[in-house]
């Protein structure tokens, strides 16, 4: 029997990015798509708690069963899981692949990587997949075989309970890719700046911007290091953010 596949992102189901993960898809499992109807870039691990959900089937894809969700991310694999799929069992979650990388700390504020992280806490073997290309017609033909090979693995193996898997893919050149790294999360950070204006009516508003700062670049064993030198970067995630090591110092405090 074919492995069930739920297909969701973050740029809308719409998007390249999830056109592509489906045509490879398609050639391993049965696919089901749960997508954000617009997109939601950004939104981390939001849930639609004060509204209500609206969702409409699309025929977008040939021959696949797919839903249009105005909720974020999160959602769509809580929907999916819990209303759509609820009588069966989901092999593997697969979120992207999205416009532009989830490398480093970004993977915080990642809709991308919420999707995959909510596959985790389900206990759904989940992968993120991203390109460092946020063009909207981003070429995705050298990543393929790269997200099958992944994909495959994944499952063929023995999936670590509640961690979901953060890929990212250099973009393309003429330089094939060299290979897959495993790797850590690089220390990095955003400096953000926010340009004040004023609206017709006067009313002020911001508009922000900002760079990326790596703390510690040209250091081997991080996703960007990878990346930097053209090789498929992978993070296993973890959404137990519990500083562990902090734990007895805290104890000592005597609080």
């Amino acid at each position: 029997m074919k492995p069930l596949i739920l297909v969701t992102n973050d740029d809308g189901i719409t998007s390249k990015g999830i056109a592509v993960l489906i045509e490879v898809m398609k050639k391993i499992g049965e696919v089901f798509v749960v997508a954000p109807d617009s997109p939601n870039s950004g939104m981390g691990h939001a849930i639609t708690v004060d509204s209500t959900i609206h969702v409409k089937k699309n025929k977008i894809f040939k021959n696949i069963e797919a839903y249009e969700c105005s909720g974020t991310p999160a959602d769509c694999v809580k929907l999916a899981k819990h209303h759509f799929l609820k009588d069966r069992k989901i092999d593997l979650v697969v979120s992207g692949i999205n416009h532009g990388l989830n490398s480093s700390i970004s993977v915080i504020y990642s809709g991308t990587m919420s999707a995959a992280v909510e596959g985790a806490i389900e206990g759904i073997p989940s992968i993120g997949f991203s390109l460092d290309d946020f063009k909207y017609d981003a070429e995705f033909s050298h990543v393929k075989r790269w997200i099958k090979r992944i994909t495959e693995k994944a499952l063929a193996n023995e999936f670590p309970a509640n961690v979901a898997l953060n890929v990212n893919f250099p973009k393309y050149s003429d330089n094939p890719i060299k290979g897959i790294k495993i790797c850590r999360q690089t220390n990095g950070y955003w400096h953000e700046e926010f340009d004040a204006r004023t609206d017709p009516h006067g009313r002020p508003y911001f508009w922000m911007g900002g760079d990326f700062v790596n703390r510690e670049p040209n250091t081997e064993g991080t996703d960007l290091h990878a990346l930097d030198n053209n090789y498929v970067s992978i993070v296993p995630v973890h959404y137990d953010m519990t500083a562990h090591k902090t734990i007895k110092d805290l104890r000592r405090w005597k609080l």
